[in-house]
């Protein structure tokens, strides 16, 4: 009994990783409707800036995580003001193909970039096992959950409590009216952009304390992206959800399904997203689009 519930808790506790991973792609999507296939690549970029932060200048955890910020928020507002801003007005599939693009780019950049930058990134806390009533409790997950809770709190609050939260809401819902009422989009888009660029950071480097660094975080992505359909793309309740189901599916999975369906745990995702969008085509916290001609 304590065995299953060590498997539970760790799926908990991994979901808030995902679930602030996504968020880095709902946030965009929810305020431009923009489909960020280069996901994947911008949390390894940010993994890669932080770990030559601590491991090359030796900049301290803190500091590797500021320069990590300048990058991602230096690249993300670059590839909105050169790029998407040039492409207003062009059909989804183009935006969509841009950020494939931009995705291979970055993975090719960054083999050559950082060869040879160790990908760990240290937590400079005990490693050994919290012990809590016979349970045990792995502190990196600990200390990264609690940290995305408050990562995720705080953009939550920052989409429903503030200014710029509401005129990238209204953004959302019809752009023209957003103008038309004096609300600058190009500058609420760099904004959005540059918190999806500091978000990129932190979850990044939240998972490599979890999982461990190197290129392969970019595969984090294949994880992610069902989450974010199931809650329902632009939803920031249903990331978290989405985030939550299919991290207790995961953990359950790989204990006592992979032994006799070997791998089913990396597909078990695709599975509920299948399911969901049988059942619900927008997702669980998806809106229908109604519009009227």
């Amino acid at each position: 009994m304590l065995f299953f519930i060590e498997t539970i808790l760790d799926g908990v506790l991994r979901s808030t990783a995902y679930a602030l991973i996504g968020l880095a792609f709902v946030i965009v999507y929810k305020a431009s409707r923009m489909i960020n296939f280069a996901l994947g690549e911008f949390l390894m970029v940010a993994t890669r800036l932080v770990a030559t932060g601590i491991n090359v200048i030796g900049l301290g955890l803190v500091g590797s995580l500021g320069f990590g910020c300048v990058g991602m928020v230096a690249l993300a507002v670059g590839f909105n003001r050169l790029i998407l801003r040039r492409l207003v007005g062009y059909q989804l599939l183009s935006l969509i193909m841009v950020t494939i693009g931009l995705g291979v780019f970055l993975r090719s950049l960054a083999a050559y970039v950082f060869a040879g930058v160790p990908g760990d990134i240290p937590l400079p806390i005990s490693q050994e096992p919290i012990t809590v009533e016979g349970i045990l409790i792995s502190p990196d997950e600990v200390v990264a959950s609690v940290v995305a809770v408050i990562c995720i709190a705080a953009v939550s609050w920052f989409f429903h409590g503030s200014r710029t939260g509401v005129a990238l809401r209204a953004i959302a819902d019809d752009p023209q009216a957003a103008m038309l009422v004096g609300i600058d989009i190009n500058r609420h888009f760099t904004i959005v952009w540059g918190v999806a660029g500091i978000i990129t950071v932190v979850a990044g480097t939240l998972w490599t304390f979890i999982t461990g660094g190197g290129f392969n975080v970019v595969l984090v992505s294949l994880k992610v992206f069902p989450i974010v359909i199931i809650g329902g793309l632009d939803s920031i309740a249903g990331v978290i959800v989405g985030a939550m189901i299919i991290g207790l599916l995961e953990s359950i999975a790989i204990i006592y399904l992979d032994a006799y369906i070997s791998g089913f745990s990396v597909i078990a995702s695709y599975f509920v997203l299948i399911a969901v969008l049988f059942v619900r085509p927008y997702g669980l916290f998806g809106k229908v689009e109604v519009e009227r001609v």
